[in-house]
């Protein structure tokens, strides 16, 4: 193995950024490409074998365009770009992040921060129906969320529709106080909390008087028709199948839907089909609906809980896997 050795130069200002705290995301890059990378007055000097300094000089140099574009470089993102190295798409970084969907109330820009969530967005723009299937973590509610949002603030909607089914995570709650709206409220937590973020408590009020925002249970949607509207049904995972033919067919002239979900986190009695499950093989094929799965790669949460998304995986592959010998065995006594 020949070592080699290059030189890159990094804007001072940036430099704090790219490094990370305590240069956390240099050890990062380090480990994962067997390098040596050396700070210099000006930059850095990456020594190490031939390939692997080209790919680190590679990371660094779009590390450096969205450390210019105003982004923080956090371990999530590194971990992120040195997994596009193994596909050569380490350069699409920057495409995605030139797609801002819109603003949080804060001016923080909202945008896809993977190729999976690039393909979730573009689909949702392009589809009048589109299935976000994917781990926890992956953005699928926030996204459509924005997606949602930004319609409305564009006038392409006159009114957004959130709406999710009634089951406990594996706990029963019992009789909640208060009136029929802080009954439902802990079941659409999520909802509020994203909208808050994006839209501002007081805005999101304002709307919500005007019947403009409307955040209710999958039972209120039986016997509606809804026209010009963004509608996105949350934690569809828990729907039965007759729940999900019922609000599909709600759908009227000039909406937009987002059905998201987790086919691996269902609170369903057991023994009870998922209407996610029967929709998606039901529906593959009929155009005007999409279909993106995003993958434990498409995490953008704390790289642990992508390291935790990975240990259920391979825990439960293994589980089916097991399983279906089982199965086999049977068959041939």
């Amino acid at each position: 193995m020949s070592l080699n050795e290059t030189t890159i130069n990094i804007p001072a200002e940036d430099i704090a950024n790219i490094f990370g705290q305590f240069d956390h995301n240099i050890k990062l890059i380090e480990r994962a490409l067997n390098i040596t990378v050396v700070p210099r007055n000006e930059g850095i000097k990456i020594i190490g074998d031939t390939v692997n300094v080209k790919s680190a000089s590679n990371v660094f140099e779009q590390l450096i365009q969205l450390a210019k574009r105003g982004n923080q470089i956090d371990e999530q993102r590194v971990g992120y770009l040195l997994s596009l190295l193994e596909e050569h798409k380490e350069n699409r970084v920057i495409e995605l992040d030139s797609d801002c969907i819109c603003h949080t109330i804060t001016g923080k820009p909202v945008k896809p921060k993977t190729l999976g969530q690039k393909q979730y967005v573009d689909e949702i723009r392009k589809q009048m129906i589109v299935f976000g299937i994917g781990p926890a973590g992956t953005g699928k509610t926030y996204l459509a969320m924005a997606m949602a949002i930004t319609a409305f603030k564009n006038e392409e909607v006159n009114r957004i529709i959130l709406t999710r089914p009634a089951i406990e995570a594996g706990e029963k709650l019992g009789f909640l106080p208060g009136d029929l709206q802080s009954k439902i409220d802990p079941y659409l937590r999520p909802l509020y909390d994203a909208l808050y973020q994006i839209m501002g408590a007081e805005s999101f009020q304002r709307n919500m008087e005007k019947g403009l925002i409307e955040v209710a249970p999958l039972a209120y949607m039986r016997g509606r028709t809804l026209d010009n509207a963004f509608i996105i049904l949350d934690e569809a995972q828990n729907t039965t199948p007759a729940q999900m033919k019922m609000f599909l067919t709600r759908i009227g002239f000039g909406s937009k839907v987002v059905i998201t979900g987790d086919a691996t986190q269902k609170d369903l009695a057991p023994g009870t089909k998922s209407g996610l499950d029967v929709a998606l093989r039901v529906l593959r094929n009929v155009e005007g609906i999409g279909i993106c799965r995003l993958q434990s790669t498409d995490v953008v949460r704390h790289p642990l809980v992508q390291r935790i998304v990975k240990a259920y995986e391979a825990y439960e592959n293994k589980n089916s896997s097991g399983n279906q010998k089982g199965k086999n065995n049977d068959r041939r006594k």
